[in-house]
């Protein structure tokens, strides 16, 4: 042959091959192996540690929870491979020796006994399943290759272990480690191994849990396989043989039910799995001390805790409810709209420091004071008359904080907390522009906003939002924020909180020689609707609310009594460390609190309290409050009647003048107050 004719016979072989070549990779490109099942995994929400908090199922109610090679049992992995695909490592996607080992073993037994398929064509059986026919298993080799070119070998290993059924609606061998093991596939013993191994060949045929039978030979018959390749030695095969297997599906984690499930549905797809700050220890005693504390409010009740790390503003727990079994359960009162009634005093004072207007010993009347049709009253009905600011916010008085928020304006109030990233939302009814009422709790809130506005005092008066996953906490720090009011005014104001007195059975503050010295504020909402506590020492933040989901009245629950209670209980919980108190000027109580009255068994009152002296106000009556179980109240011997809707007890009195007052509980345990009424 001559030279220019093997020159010509050479290029058009080259353009033949490069033609074929081209042809394949565009057949490639159209007919890509559909990756949709891969993308679709059940989002997972993990604590700040890695422990698993919540996940969400995907279409079918299905658990697909996405695989981690790295947090899975290395000798699992290599005991798959062993059994399933000796040489996954070194072919393309087919592998020809066990094709034509599959196809000897076929012939020899006259039928279908093994298919020769590699871990690679599973894989791609689970992304497009089809019927078993000898057309589908040629459309699996070929997937099988196509995957083999997009992804390495780990990643089409993840892939099979992601799709792998395993009975019922699970999917992937973390859902099934967990649903029938209790516990992630990173530690696996060799009973485990070889059914997890054996369980995606018949799924619902083998489910140890219906047909413990059929798992224990499919176990069996894998754990031989292992000894035959040489990973398990025979007498440990003995040993897991003998392993119990499990006889129901564990639930899976469901902590911070309403947070979890709120940041895994907002996981990034691609990524799947949200590493939050919370702490699955610490969320898992606050839902307990949640359940309890509501054990003794009624069945109505519910709660939503916060606790936030001031330093990086990371939420550390998050209580939505107290039980999905509780009325309301469902719903994440953390970031319900609530009154905090005095809970944002704190505010209104550290603007006036702020500003120049007050200081922690200004003095300020306590008096009927009327701003145009706004006439606020205090708690108990009565007046204390000249009292300083420090007087006024450790005692809550009302009058003192509209006074200051009237010198402030209501709209620059609402405007400074606006601007700190804090939203408060007025009732609808209300057209026209803020109000004094702001200052006692006359618009909504959410807990979380609250805790952002406490973080706000804790850290020297500049507010962040709230961390909720670890890349935003470690970012958190180096973020400026948006500054509240001065350091010093913050300081003020925490110092004075840290006077507030503390809940009954409590060690009073300036007593305490270790543990967290609590600079905290409660507030009740009108009807006894929300009693919120809201705290910060040792470096925390915590937020506390207690109430009906559905806004129902409650009788006599404050927030000192309902919510401060389960506040000291939670900084107890997350173990603050100490805080040195700053020094305390000799000075005298005030009048409500020179004596420490002691609480026996029995009704207490709340309010009116024994010996006080209560002030009239025209066709107006008092609400009466005590703690206890089945209450009823008397006057002068005479019974009262609770009003049919709210269920509270309200005394009008017919004239000035003393009465006798007492509340009887549903053990004939009685309490009795005598109060003066003037006119």
């Amino acid at each position: 042959m001559n030279r220019p004719n093997l020159i010509r016979r050479l290029t058009l072989g080259l353009c033949a091959l490069l033609a074929a070549e081209t042809a394949v990779l565009a057949l490639d490109a159209v007919f890509a192996p559909d990756m949709g099942r891969a993308q679709r995994s059940s989002p997972v929400a993990l604590d700040r540690n890695g422990a698993w908090l919540r996940a969400l199922p995907v279409e079918d109610g299905r658990w697909r929870v996405r695989a981690d090679l790295k947090r899975t049992d290395p000798t699992f992995l290599k005991r798959l491979t062993a059994v399933e695909d000796a040489r996954f490592r070194l072919h393309l996607g087919v592998d020809p020796l066990a094709v034509v080992r599959a196809a000897a073993g076929n012939a020899a037994a006259g039928g279908v006994v093994s298919g020769g398929s590699t871990i690679t064509m599973q894989t791609a059986r689970l992304l497009e399943p089809r019927p078993r026919t000898l057309v589908s298993k040629v459309i699996e080799a070929i997937r099988a290759v196509q995957l083999e070119t997009r992804l390495s070998k780990d990643e089409i290993l993840a892939l099979y272990l992601t799709l792998a059924p395993y009975g019922g609606n699970l999917e992937g061998v973390r859902a099934a480690s967990l649903s029938y093991f209790g516990h992630e596939p990173e530690s696996l013993t060799a009973g485990e191994q070889a059914l997890l191994i054996a369980l995606p060949q018949a799924p619902e045929a083998r489910r140890p849990d219906r047909r413990p039978q059929a798992a224990r030979r499919a176990r069996a018959a894998v754990l031989a396989k292992m000894v035959d390749a040489g990973v398990l030695s025979a007498q440990a095969a003995d040993e897991a043989g003998a392993e119990p297997l499990p006889e129901a599906r564990a639930a899976f984690p469901g902590l911070a039910w309403h947070a979890a499930g709120r940041l895994a549905a907002n996981a990034p797809r691609a990524q799947a799995t949200v590493h939050t700050t919370l702490d699955a220890g610490l969320q898992a005693r606050l839902e307990e001390l949640a359940r309890e504390a509501v054990a003794q409010q009624g069945p109505q009740t519910s709660t939503a805790v916060v606790v936030i790390e001031v330093k990086t503003r990371a939420v550390r727990a998050a209580v939505g409810s107290a039980g999905l079994d509780r009325p309301g359960g469902w719903v994440d009162m953390t970031r319900a709209l609530r009154s905090p009634g005095s809970a944002l005093k704190p505010f209104v004072y550290a603007l006036a420091f702020d500003e120049g207007l007050a200081a922690p010993d200004t003095k300020l009347q306590d008096a009927a004071l009327r701003f145009g049709d706004y006439q606020p009253e205090n708690f108990d009905h009565a007046f204390h008359g000249e009292v300083t600011v420090r007087e006024a916010l450790t005692n809550s008085l009302n009058v003192p904080a509209v006074s200051t928020l009237d010198k402030i304006g209501p709209e620059v109030f609402q405007a400074r907390l606006e601007n700190a990233g804090v939203r408060l939302v007025r009732p609808k009814v209300q057209t026209r522009g803020a109000g004094l009422a702001l200052a006692l709790g006359g618009a909504g809130i959410t807990l979380q906003d609250l805790a952002v506005l406490y973080s706000a005092l804790a850290d020297d008066g500049v507010a962040k939002p709230l961390a909720w996953t670890m890349d935003d906490a470690a970012r958190r720090p180096g973020q400026g924020g948006r500054r509240l009011v001065r350091a010093d005014a913050a300081r003020q104001v925490l110092d004075i909180l840290r006077e507030t007195p503390t809940p009954v059975g409590r060690t009073p503050g300036p007593l305490l020689s270790r543990g967290p010295r609590v600079a905290y504020k409660t507030g009740t909402s009108y009807g006894f609707r929300d009693a919120v506590a809201v705290g910060t020492a040792g470096g925390y933040v915590v937020a506390v609310w207690t109430g009906r989901a559905d806004g129902g009245a409650r009788g006599g629950l404050t927030g000192r009594d309902a919510a401060a209670p389960l506040l000291f209980d939670v900084f107890d919980a997350i173990s603050a460390p100490s805080r040195a108190p700053s020094p305390i000027a000799p000075r005298g109580a005030p009048k409500a609190l020179k004596t420490l009255q002691a609480t026996g068994a029995g009704p207490s009152l709340i309010f009116p309290p024994d010996g006080s002296t209560v002030q009239m106000a025209a066709d107006r009556g008092f609400v009466l409050a005590a703690r206890g179980e089945g209450l009823r109240w008397y006057v002068e011997g005479q019974a009262l009647e609770p009003e049919p809707v709210s269920g509270r007890v309200v005394w009008t009195p017919p004239s000035p003048g003393f009465y006798s007052l007492s509340v009887v509980d549903a053990e004939g345990r009685e309490a009795r107050a005598k109060v003066r009424v003037r006119g």
